[in-house]
């Protein structure tokens, strides 16, 4: 297998997450306070992992948090995507868009963590789900993981309170 630099952080089949790598890469908050909501968050790097973490309020009709990270696929030919993670047991999302528009349908998929656990999560594009704002859309293509330009973790579904979800990395296989 090949390695092939993706952008600043993404290196082919393995999104490295560490301190040293993650200066370069941006991931932007995208919380309910978008649209009158309380919730906040935060993104930081630990050594291990990308650490996301913060508090869900359901006050004034809120109630998600999010990050996000521009990522460009093309042409990698991947048809899974691993994961590790170490949550607070709470429920959590990955999203993929493949537009670059902030407000665009995603591709979701929900997993439960295990509270201080590390867990490995696969995921294949049948798993995913196109979403927009939080409704199912009645047409349902099947993600390309090649096509990928954005990437992101949301916490939503009615979790009040405080939420830590550590991601130690993101790998793409084929």
């Amino acid at each position: 297998m090949t390695t092939k630099q993706l952008a600043s952080l993404f290196i082919f089949n393995t999104l490295l997450l560490s301190a040293e790598v993650n200066a370069n890469q941006r991931w932007y908050v995208v919380n309910d306070s978008v649209m009158g909501g309380m919730s906040n968050s935060q993104v930081s790097h630990t050594k291990e992992a990308l650490v996301f973490e913060g508090n869900v309020s359901l006050k004034n009709n809120g109630g998600f948090a999010s990050i996000r990270t521009e990522l460009n696929t093309q042409g990698q030919n991947a048809n899974t995507i691993n994961l590790r993670v170490k949550g607070d047991g709470q429920t959590y999302q990955l999203r993929l868009r493949t537009s670059n528009y902030l407000d665009g349908p995603a591709y979701t998929h929900s997993f439960k963590t295990i509270e201080n656990e590390w867990t490995n999560i696969n995921f294949t594009p049948s798993d995913f789900t196109l979403t927009f704002r939080g409704r199912t859309l009645t047409q349902q293509p099947v993600i390309d993981f090649s096509d990928i330009r954005q990437l992101g973790f949301m916490i939503a579904g009615k979790q009040a309170g405080k939420f830590k979800l550590e991601i130690a990395h993101i790998e793409f296989t084929d």
